[in-house]
């Protein structure tokens, strides 16, 4: 099968590479433009466009599919190509009905999340904040709505208790690419399903921006510890130790009981008290201006008194 491939992140790289060691030919990749980086704003390549690189593989970065000179030179490079199928994983912008109906086998994408629970753009950071217990990756055929179109495969992967996002990411990175292979040999042989999806259990995972990764304490303990497990390693929950900001990778779950205020300490190891009288204490940290280290480490070279306020 001749395939276009369309992804950007990490995330999208194990399929890449699945397809690049299979039977099916990838003649081109579709990523998002170089971004500049880090204090001397040096231009990155997206891991996709690396992967792409490395096996020679034509890339095209357009600023838009859907409008503008972009759009109308890629719609002409896509004719050009002639895939039989477009694979999207993670690409980060919404294809027209003008290249959906391009291919002959139509666009498929690798969606991280049991459709239709958790459509958009964070549905393996959301889940775990939410606490779920069961996840997965879809394989579904795209449609001009957010993540509406027909399932063809699901694989499960259960939520541990201690799994943060970036382990969840992992094993997501694990089971995408074969699930993926054999979704387009079911539509090359003309036995991939049509599993519509309904509007009912269903989420929207919205995008996740710097602003919403702040901890409140004067939640739930429980919502806290999966709040902070949702958000590590990146782009990681935080609260403020004096004027200095504290990332918290991750915390651990205790028996404890306080009536201290939330956010406070409630001893000199960093146990913190939440709003419904549950304590966490945060093992995983890193202050502005130092490096991530475990809790026993840092409180070696800075003593943390009870009653210190978080937030």
């Amino acid at each position: 099968m001749n395939i276009v491939f369309m992804g950007t992140p990490d995330f999208a790289v194990p399929c890449l590479e699945e397809l690049v060691k299979s039977e099916h030919k990838v003649c081109g990749v579709f990523t998002q433009p170089d971004k500049p980086k880090n204090r001397g704003q040096k231009m990155q390549f997206s891991p996709v466009k690396e992967c792409a690189v490395k096996y020679d593989i034509p890339v095209y970065q357009p600023l838009s599919l859907r409008k503008g000179e972009d759009a109308e030179k890629s719609m002409e490079i896509l004719s050009e190509l002639k895939p039989d199928c477009i694979v999207v994983a993670a690409y980060g912008q919404i294809l027209p009905k003008s290249v959906l109906d391009l291919p002959k086998y139509g666009c498929i994408n690798v969606h991280a999340s049991l459709l239709p629970r958790y459509r958009g753009a964070a549905p393996i950071q959301h889940c775990i904040i939410d606490g779920e217990k069961i996840t997965g990756i879809t394989i579904m055929y795209m449609a001009e709505g957010l993540d509406t179109g027909d399932m063809i495969l699901k694989e499960e992967v259960e939520i541990h208790d201690r799994m943060t996002a970036s382990e969840l990411h992992d094993r997501f990175t694990e089971i995408s690419g074969p699930l993926l292979l054999r979704a387009l040999s079911q539509l090359e042989n003309g036995t991939a399903e049509r599993i519509p999806q309904t509007d009912e259990n269903t989420c929207y995972a919205s995008m996740i921006s710097k602003e919403m990764c702040r901890i409140d304490f004067t939640k739930p303990a429980e919502t806290v510890y999966n709040f902070i497990r949702g958000m590590s390693a990146s782009p990681c929950a935080f609260t403020m130790l004096g004027d200095k900001r504290l990332k918290v990778y991750f915390a651990e779950k205790t028996d404890m009981k306080t009536a201290a205020e939330a956010g406070t300490t409630v001893d000199d190891i960093f146990s913190v008290a939440c709003g419904d009288g549950g304590v966490i204490r945060l093992s995983d940290i890193q202050l502005e201006g130092s490096k991530r280290m475990n809790v026993t480490d840092f409180l070696r070279g800075r003593k943390i008194e009870k009653g210190t306020s978080l937030g």
